[in-house]
Parts: structure tokens; C-alpha cells; sequence
């Protein structure tokens, strides 16, 4: 692979990671979003075989199609099975699609705003990496600032968001902005600290699973704001 090409498929995966974090801000449908979480981690995982690629590391190509497996199909597997968890069946006589279940429908910040403060946070992201990217200019480094402007949207979503799946997905997405990072940076991590990681993502993911299906059995619902109505 010559380094013109390694440059642009190494920008055109990082753009699709980056532009997959704007996605769900704008995205109201959780299924869709989850979705679009699975496309970016297609995206990291492309990240991760190029720089394996590009410099002749197996064990970075292992950490790729790791990556793509958990992220990009076990993941999003288990938060959709979190969404559908306790719900009736559609061939139920009974059945009644509860549309606020399916929807972020009440967002703390509108979608156009969340879209301005996407891109703001980027540009903040290209702001505070220049000195970094400035140390050692390489195709990898320049692109640092995508990783941590991914970081910043994951943040916002965490925040922002009222639905206990689409928090999830802004902790991930703010996950995969680190992980990114990370690669970018230093050529990729270890493999074993890449499965530490991994592990503890898929736990958090799984206790989320169980969450979700006891607060929709409780309250009807997975809104945070119904956690509020708890008491000692």
C-alpha cells in the first residue's frame, strides 16, 4: 500500500467515524441509532487494519477484527435486544406500539442545536489538538482531532439525551473516541489492554440490558426521568 493511498482510505475511515457521531445527534429512531453505532465501529475497525496495514503488525490486525466483531456486531446485537426487551410482541392481540419507547422523543437539546454544538465541539477539537498534531505531523496524528471531537459528541449525547439506550450509545460513542485517540496517537494499543477494555464495555452493555428491562417493568418506560420518582 503506497502512502498516498494509506492517507486517503485513513481519512476517508476516520471521516465516516467522525460523521457517524453527527448522525445520532441528529437521529430520533434508537433502532436507527444503533444502527449507525454499529457503522461506526465498521469505521473503527478500519482505522485499526490500516494502521496494521500500513506498518506490518499482526497483532493490531487482530485488535481490528476484534473490534469489528464486538463493535460492530455484538454490541449493537445487545442494546437492540434492550430495546425490544419486555415489549409485546406484534402478533398480539393486545400489541400497541408504544412510539415514546422507540423515539428520543424529548431530548434536552433540539436536533438543530445538538447539530451547532456538534459542529462547535469539532472545531474545538481541531483548536486544542494543533499543538499535538503539530509535535509530529504524520497521516495518523492529523487526524487526531476527529478522535477527540468524537469524545466530546459522545459527551454531549451522554448528557443530553433522557432515554437510558441513547446514554448508552453517547458512553460508547465517547469509548470510541478514546479508542480512536489512542490509536491514532501511538499506533495502536496492546491487544491484552484492548480486551480489558472491550470486556468492561460489553459488561457495562450487558447490565444496561437487565436495566432497561427492569425500569420498563417498574415504569412503563426506559426515561431517566422516571428514576427521579425513586425514594429512599
Amino acid at each position: 500500500m503506497t502512502d498516498s493511498v494509506y492517507t486517503q482510505l485513513l481519512d476517508l475511515a476516520c471521516g465516516a467515524f467522525l460523521l457517524a457521531a453527527v448522525v445520532v445527534l441528529w437521529l430520533r429512531q434508537l433502532s436507527s441509532i444503533v444502527e449507525v453505532f454499529a457503522l461506526q465501529g465498521v469505521a473503527l475497525a478500519a482505522v485499526a487494519a490500516l494502521l496494521g496495514l500500513h506498518e506490518d503488525r499482526l497483532g493490531l490486525l487482530a485488535v481490528a477484527a476484534g473490534i469489528g466483531l464486538l463493535r460492530a456486531g455484538a454490541l449493537p446485537r445487545l442494546m437492540l435486544r434492550a430495546l425490544t426487551a419486555g415489549a409485546p410482541h406484534r402478533s398480539h392481540p393486545h400489541y400497541e406500539e408504544d412510539v415514546s419507547e422507540s423515539r428520543e422523543t424529548r431530548p434536552l437539546v433540539n436536533v438543530a442545536a445538538s447539530l451547532l454544538s456538534a459542529a462547535l465541539l469539532t472545531l474545538l477539537a481541531y483548536a486544542v489538538s494543533r499543538p499535538l498534531v503539530e509535535l509530529h505531523p504524520t497521516p495518523a496524528t492529523r487526524a487526531l482531532p476527529v478522535g477527540l471531537a468524537v469524545v466530546l459528541i459522545g459527551f454531549f449525547t451522554l448528557v443530553t439525551r433522557r432515554r437510558a439506550l441513547a446514554q448508552v450509545v453517547g458512553f460508547l460513542l465517547l469509548d470510541n473516541g478514546i479508542t480512536v485517540t489512542a490509536f491514532l496517537a501511538a499506533s495502536g494499543v496492546p491487544l491484552i489492554v484492548e480486551l480489558g477494555v472491550s470486556f468492561d464495555v460489553l459488561l457495562a452493555v450487558l447490565v444496561l440490558q437487565i436495566l432497561t428491562t427492569r425500569m420498563r417493568a417498574a415504569f412503563g418506560g426506559t426515561g431517566i426521568d422516571d428514576l427521579r420518582e425513586l425514594r429512599d
